[in-house]
């Protein structure tokens, strides 16, 4: 068994596209019509996110501040340092994982929980 994709809720597909291509350098993929809006990428060994432009149900919740401790993605970076970077000069907030790993959690702009975790290649 493997896993073929993640599906996240999204609000804003321009500002989703934005985060997850230019501030994380996912590259888009093909999508079929759906009916709905959306965003697919690429992760890596025919596996995919999925990200839907529909009604969220969980708009109210109430979510962790620091996002291993939430529903998140795990994406693998070559350099942390150039991730904290990056996300520092796009203003976005993220925590160092608890365990002491080379890891950060951030939120999409949708306050969907991300973790990226330096894995050298």
């Amino acid at each position: 068994m493997k896993l073929l994709h993640v599906s996240m809720i999204i609000s804003d597909l321009e500002k989703s596209a934005h985060f997850y291509e230019d501030i994380l350098g996912l590259e888009r993929d093909i999508r079929p019509n759906l009916g709905f809006e959306g965003l697919f990428y690429k992760l890596g060994n025919n596996q995919q996110l999925h990200l839907m432009r529909v009604h969220n149900p969980y708009e109210e919740s109430v979510k962790p501040a620091h996002g291993g401790r939430d529903f998140h993605i795990a994406l693998a970076v070559n350099d942390l340092q150039q991730t904290c970077d990056k996300m520092l000069q796009a203003n976005i907030t993220y925590t160092l994982s608890k365990s002491g790993r080379a890891a950060l959690f951030c939120h999409d702009p949708d306050g969907n929980a991300v973790e990226l975790c330096e894995v050298k290649h």
